[in-house]
């Protein structure tokens, strides 16, 4: 049948399987959002206060589904605005398809009026990117941008329209899409040699990252810890691979990781790393990294191998199948020494913060018992992030959505309302500091226009945390443009944006405000306010080692 380019997009859209778009319209891609308003019974769409609040939501719904999240804007201006999204999606491996549209295809390289070229712009942070001059080429281009998002390892992928194409007629053919992608099967051999070298091993540590959760193997991964008598940790990504409250689970590793977690990979024989890539934030001084330790990597992309850290042993593959393979290869091992020893440390060196006083790690303790640890939790960046990962006990996979590899303040409002979109059974919070809910808080009147019922909680210290916490502790207290106490009235902003909101600066308030908002099933503000000079421990500084992991107790110590 004979459809005009813009019909098409939204049939492509219909063959995958896309029941939510996020985005914001503009002149060149209004013949797209004319056919979508024929359609509004089949796709949901989510205007957002700010095209980079629909990268965002996307992302969001991306991470809580495993689904490929959608998000459309105009030109010039508009696709520009999604760079920072699409940015974020990247660095984390977020499967997602941005789609704009561009000038007419005459006007190309002219300098027209809202003109960019979107898919130079966003080449180095793209899985791919296409421009579609040919209305004959667009619904094979869709398609294969959403293979190429879902496929190996997940990731964004830009579809630039030009508008002549979309009003276009073209014969359109509708194709029955098989979403069950082949995964190839992993080498023997080396997977022969992971198996060898756990075998040799006295001290095994298992570190999860991201690849754990695209791949959905938490369960092969549950089953591997226990066949290998091992204790895991885990990155800001890996959040939920393995359950929080594990007796084998140490927390996170690397600059803000537990001590416990630390100190054991230091100290540990073999480094099982799996679905990692190493980061600078994990490892702190490469040289140093686990140094007595022989170092496995299994990790579906092959750049990754030996990228950061030289291994002495990988496999390329998927995940789930890898330890699939791998664990019908190994035998029940017991390292009871070495368990131990893990567990003298976590009982020496657990998290802790101030017994008096509202802090922020109070308030994520009040929240995971409130919601019973069953909340999808997303955060913007910087202190309260890292103590989001660090004193909320996520259980399963998809449940802590945040900005790990760009660090993107702003993120997690609009992320959280893509989380919510896409699981309204869970209750969905995103937790913010007041530096980073400034920069979108816009989008709460995208939560209250369509009464998508998130909590957003800021935690206000009325300053920039983290920034301050460095300067703090390695610029001598020069306090430099991170001082945020000004007369902006976050409750009177929420109001005012159409949402419901609450002041806590009290312990006894905390848990009946959560649960009050939890009850009122509509948008809701939490502010909570703390001290400015509360401080993310145990910390790592920047290039250091891991084992020279500190706390509070150290500084003052060392003092």
């Amino acid at each position: 049948m004979q459809l005009t380019g813009a019909e098409i997009v939204i049939e492509c859209l219909k063959e995958q399987g896309v029941d939510t778009v996020f985005g914001y319209p503009g002149g060149t891609i209004l013949n797209v959002y004319d056919a979508l308003y024929k359609h509004q019974n089949e796709i949901t769409h989510i205007l957002t206060s700010h095209e980079q609040g629909a990268a965002h939501a996307a992302d969001g719904y991306a991470r809580a589904t495993g689904k490929v999240g959608v998000c459309m804007a105009t030109s010039g201006p508009g696709a520009t605005n999604l760079v920072t999204g699409i940015a974020t999606a990247y660095m984390d491996s977020v499967p997602m398809v941005a789609i704009t549209a561009n000038v007419n295809l005459p006007a190309l390289g002219k300098d027209s009026f809202q003109e960019v070229d979107i898919a130079g712009v966003t080449m180095p942070i793209t899985k791919h990117g296409y421009i579609v001059k040919d209305v004959k080429k667009l619904a094979p281009t869709l398609r294969k941008a959403f293979e190429i998002a879902r496929s190996g390892r997940p990731g964004p992928v830009l579809v630039d329209i030009t508008k002549d194409v979309t009003a276009n007629l073209c014969e359109y053919e509708k194709e029955t899409i098989e979403f069950n992608q082949p995964v190839p099967k992993p080498d023997e051999e080396e997977v022969a040699k992971v198996a060898e070298l756990i075998g040799e091993s006295e001290k095994p540590y298992i570190y999860l990252g991201g690849g754990a959760i695209l791949s959905g193997a938490e369960k092969e991964v549950a089953r591997f810890a226990e066949l290998i008598d091992a204790p895991v940790c885990d990155t800001l990504m890996a959040k939920g691979a393995f359950n929080g409250k594990d007796e084998r689970y140490t927390g996170m590793i690397g600059m803000h990781g537990t001590k416990a977690t630390n100190l054991g990979v230091s100290e540990c024989d073999l480094l099982i790393a799996l679905g990692a890539r190493f980061s600078d934030r994990v490892i702190g001084n490469p040289k140093r990294f686990a140094s007595d330790a022989k170092i496995v990597h299994i990790d579906i992309d092959a750049a990754e191998i030996n990228k950061n850290i030289r291994t002495d042993a990988s496999v390329v593959g998927d995940l789930k199948e890898v330890l699939s393979a791998l664990n019908g290869m190994l035998e029940q091992k017991s390292n009871g020494q070495w368990m131990n020893w893990i567990r003298e440390l976590k009982e020496k060196y657990p998290l802790k913060y101030a017994e008096s006083g509202l802090s922020c790690p109070y308030i994520i303790e009040q929240l995971d018992q409130v919601t019973e640890g069953k909340a999808l939790i997303t955060t913007d960046v910087g202190q309260h992030q890292m103590w989001a990962a660090q004193f909320y006990q996520y259980t399963e996979p998809r449940t802590f959505l945040s900005s790990g590899g760009l660090g993107t303040m702003g993120y997690g409002l609009g992320a959280c309302i893509g989380a919510k979109t896409a699981r309204p059974d869970k209750i969905c919070v995103n937790i913010a500091g007041d530096g980073c809910f400034r920069m979108n808080m816009n989008e709460l009147a995208t939560a209250s226009r369509y009464n998508i019922p998130i909590i957003q909680i800021v935690i206000n210290n009325h300053v920039l945390g983290m920034v301050r916490q460095w300067q703090t502790l390695f610029y001598d207290k020069r306090y430099s443009q991170t001082v945020l106490d000004d007369k902006v009235d976050f409750c009177k902003v929420a109001e005012g944006l159409g949402c419901a909101a609450f002041r806590v600066t009290k312990r006894e308030e905390v848990a009946e405000t959560i649960r009050k908002a939890i009850d009122l099933k509509t948008p809701v503000l939490i502010e909570c306010i703390i001290d400015s000079d509360d401080k993310v421990f145990p910390m790592v500084p920047a290039g250091a080692p891991i084992a020279e992991v500190f706390d509070e107790d150290d500084l003052r110590a060392k003092e």
